[in-house]
């Protein structure tokens, strides 16, 4: 696959990077590169603009207050939201999914506009926080293994009519709103509360991620067994009995 390329746009490290979210960087790069797909990964802190001519886009979790500077400097830099109007595709997690939403509380307690990329919107939960692990059925279109993770968020999202569930809960609070589902995705936009880092517990989703950005419908096998051997540990604590 030597003749496609690939170009993959890390956003805010510097802001948005708990819980080793950025390993989701490492595992697409890693991935595509046992492919021998040639890949560009760009790294992109808060004060630089956001490049436009990415394939795929990755944002990670991060603590209130960065949420907001976050959301605040990608809503007036407006890159990440010209690319996904060029055909981007972009991959959040935690705090990033509720920026790719219409809007969510931030640190001041008051509402955030986000970048209305996904059809959600997210209110501050009043219950317990949604901490420990997780385990869903990714949403059968996309094909794919159930979904292993580990969530902490106190964020409650609510999924409007264009945004469809990533997955649909057998262990964990996912989006919070009690109704089972986890995550939401439209055609190139994908949000979720895992953290982990998700991919490398769930590689075939970084695999998801350059099928539709090299625009195949199949990939080359690779290794996967340390990965394999990671989902199955963590899938067998998840449904432990507490």
């Amino acid at each position: 696959m030597s003749e496609s390329s690939l170009r993959v746009v890390w956003i805010y490290p510097d802001l948005l990077s708990t819980y080793g979210d950025q390993g989701n960087a490492l595992v697409v790069e890693r991935r595509a590169v046992q492919r021998r797909v040639p890949v560009t990964r760009v790294d992109v802190r808060s004060d630089q603009a956001i490049p436009t001519s990415g394939d795929i886009y990755l944002i990670g979790g991060g603590e209130d207050r960065p949420q907001r500077l976050a959301a605040e400097r990608l809503r007036r830099d407006g890159g990440l939201s010209r690319a996904v109007a060029n055909g981007a595709i972009v991959f959040s997690v935690c705090a990033g999914y509720q920026i790719l939403g219409h809007e969510f509380i931030n640190d001041l307690g008051r509402p955030e506009p986000g970048l209305g990329l996904l059809d959600v919107m997210t209110v501050r939960g009043e219950g317990e926080r949604c901490v420990g692990d997780v385990l869903a059925d990714i949403d059968p279109r996309l094909n794919l293994p159930p979904l292993t993770g580990f969530e902490n968020h106190q964020g409650v999202t609510h999924l409007g009519p264009t945004a469809r569930p990533l997955a649909r809960l057998r262990v964990g609070k996912g989006n919070g709103t009690g109704d089972g589902t986890e995550g939401a995705f439209n055609d190139t936009v994908f949000g979720t509360y895992m953290h982990g880092p998700v991919m490398a517990r769930n590689p075939q989703i970084a695999d998801l991620l350059i099928k539709l950005a090299l625009d195949v419908n199949a990939l080359p096998p690779v290794d996967d067994q340390w990965y394999e051997a990671l989902r199955t540990e963590r899938i067998s604590a998840a449904v432990q009995p507490a």
